[in-house]
């Protein structure tokens, strides 16, 4: 970070004026799309955010949201809202996840690494496991990342190696899972075909099975610990592929929710528990479903659930997962170096800041949203407000979420006139839109434009700016389509419902009492992303935002 408070100091923008209140409203998985019965955001009452739309055309606008946007390799990769928090505010586009992955697998610089020279030691005398989400979907992992990976490690002296799979279907279709189990069975047997003792251990569905989030339910964790580390399981097979098969049709669980099995050779004996002498590498690049995983294996003083057994092994992440918490300590690829974000030159220049979400979205609004960083940058200028999550119950259940409770805390932030810019997240259109249950993301979208209504309302009494966007599309389309946009139907006649993020663009709209004006957004930037939103943020908070930021999307005309 800058040494001082001096190399933040921002010029003044020449014709806006500064300590206006802005309300800064990230709405999560919001984005624009035909209107059609699966697009949530359509079918539900959204008065508030529907009046932007329908409102004067040069307060509101579409913005890029994924792929090169947001620094992914593609424009088939979608956004998510790690690397649309990032964005939104660094103002600049960096390198994702997958990207810095690909660079330093493509160059072998990551076999060079010291994270990779770290667990190499355990290679003579041990196995070497890799633990992760099974699929192409890209979002949380890819699966010829895996492959290479798998092969890099055999060329570089691992004997023995075991794969403890996560089946996903939820960022690619359910029931795709065997398809990726049967690639990956097919790269292990040239392993084994070279003399590596290469074979998948165990698995289990991804929301069932080790990548909880945000601490909300340690068990999920606890049972990929159990299966990968300890060897146990309710079920045992000797095939995973069959395992797959098998569970999918007796327990009836979609991918997602697969329970943990073991893989066993003929004596029942299961062929991969974690021991000591071994090393560890989790090949997520996205850090949020890894963090749990990653403290229990690293952290010697842990006591969330009851380990049984703590190996001393080698772990290394893909990436660090956790740049405050320095976690895990040892990883195969650096992250992006994020500085200079726009919440740190906002209070160099004395913008008193507040930024509030529920559990599930606090850390995007504010360790995200300020360069993977933890904590504040000037607790005199700062207040971060975290409201918890509901908890044991699946977010379709309750899709109201703290939406209302978001909105609350923010306009009494606002009222308060204690800090220059109030910025939220309200979470509803994702974390609902993720359940696939397309009348509970219905209620949802509701929820979050009546939160939007009591945050503008504020905004009027205190003759503030509104700015109001999102990091990503979700709820906006609910099924998969084919070539030609229609829904995709399953082998049974059933539309097959989207759960994922989507490659749409999302809106953002300003507004309010305080905007200068003449103030609109410019026509000159087409392809403006998220990356544009922090610079158009700080002028409208009266500066001009560092020339090497994305560009602004506002110009003040002088009619």
């Amino acid at each position: 970070m800058g040494s001082s408070g001096l190399s933040f100091k921002l010029a003044d923008h020449p014709k806006l004026p500064k300590d206006k209140i802005l309300a800064l409203v990230v709405l999560d998985g919001w984005g624009e799309a035909n209107p059609d019965k699966y697009n949530c955001i359509h079918v539900a009452e959204t008065p508030t955010m529907d009046s932007l739309k329908q409102g004067a055309p040069e307060k509101w606008r579409l913005i890029r949201a994924h792929g090169t946007a947001v620094g992914l390799p593609s424009e088939d990769d979608m956004g998510n809202s790690e690397v649309g928090h990032n964005a939104l505010g660094a103002g600049r586009i960096y390198a994702q996840g997958a990207k810095l992955v690909d660079k330093a697998l493509a160059s072998s610089k990551l076999f060079d690494g010291d994270g990779f020279n770290y667990i190499k030691d355990s290679f003579e005398t041990g196995t070497l496991h890799f633990i992760g989400l099974l699929s192409d979907g890209g979002v949380h992992s890819r699966l010829d990342q895996l492959q290479l990976l798998l092969t890099g490690s055999a060329d570089r002296g691992a004997k023995k190696i075991r794969v403890h799979i996560l089946t996903d279907g939820r960022d690619v279709l359910d029931g795709s899972s065997v398809g990726f189990v049967e690639t990956l069975e097919n790269h292990l047997t040239q392993l084994r075909q070279k003399g590596i003792d290469a074979q998948i251990a165990s698995g289990g569905g991804r929301m069932y099975v080790t990548m909880d989030r945000y601490e909300n339910d340690w068990e999920v964790v606890k049972r990929g610990w159990d299966a990968q580390v300890l060897g146990e399981a309710p079920y045992k097979f000797r095939s995973a592929v069959d395992a797959v098969k098998k569970l999918r049709e007796d327990t009836k669980a979609n991918d997602q929710y697969l329970p943990p099995f073991v893989i066993v050779d003929d004596n029942e004996k299961a062929v991969g528990p974690i021991v000591d002498g071994d090393a560890v590498v989790t090949f997520n690049f996205r850090a949020d479903r890894m963090t749990m995983l990653a403290k229990a294996l690293e952290y010697e003083n842990f006591d969330n659930f009851d380990r049984v057994r703590y190996p001393k092994i080698r772990y290394a992440g893909m990436l660090q997962y956790d740049g405050e918490l320095k976690l895990p300590n040892h990883y195969l690829v650096s992250p992006p170096e994020i500085e200079r974000t726009s919440g740190e030159y906002l209070v160099h220049n004395g913008v008193r800041t507040f930024a509030c979400s529920e559990t599930v979205k606090f850390g995007h609004v504010t360790f995200f949203w300020n360069g993977n960083r933890s904590g504040y940058f000037n607790s005199e200028m700062e207040e971060y407000v975290e409201i918890p999550s509901d908890s044991g119950i699946s977010f379709n259940v309750q899709p109201l979420m703290k939406a209302l409770e978001i909105g609350e805390k923010a306009r009494d932030a606002i009222l308060s006139r204690k800090f220059h810019q109030v910025r939220v997240n309200i979470p509803n259109g994702d974390m609902v839109g993720h359940t696939g249950d397309v009348e509970a993301t219905v209620v949802a979208c509701k929820a979050a434009d009546e939160a939007v209504k009591m945050i503008f309302d504020a905004i009027e009494q205190v003759g503030g700016i509104y700015v109001v966007t999102a990091d990503h599309g979700n709820a906006e389309d609910m099924v998969k389509r084919d070539k030609k946009g229609q829904p995709q139907l399953d082998k049974n006649g059933n539309v097959q419902i989207l759960t994922s993020h989507t490659l749409q663009p999302v809106p953002i709209a300003i507004g309010g009492p305080g905007l200068a004006p003449g103030v609109r957004f410019r026509k000159d930037v087409p392809d403006g992303g998220l990356a544009n939103v922090a610079a158009t943020v700080i002028n409208l908070h009266g500066y001009e935002a560092p020339g090497d930021y994305e560009p602004t999307l506002i110009e003040v005309a002088d009619d």
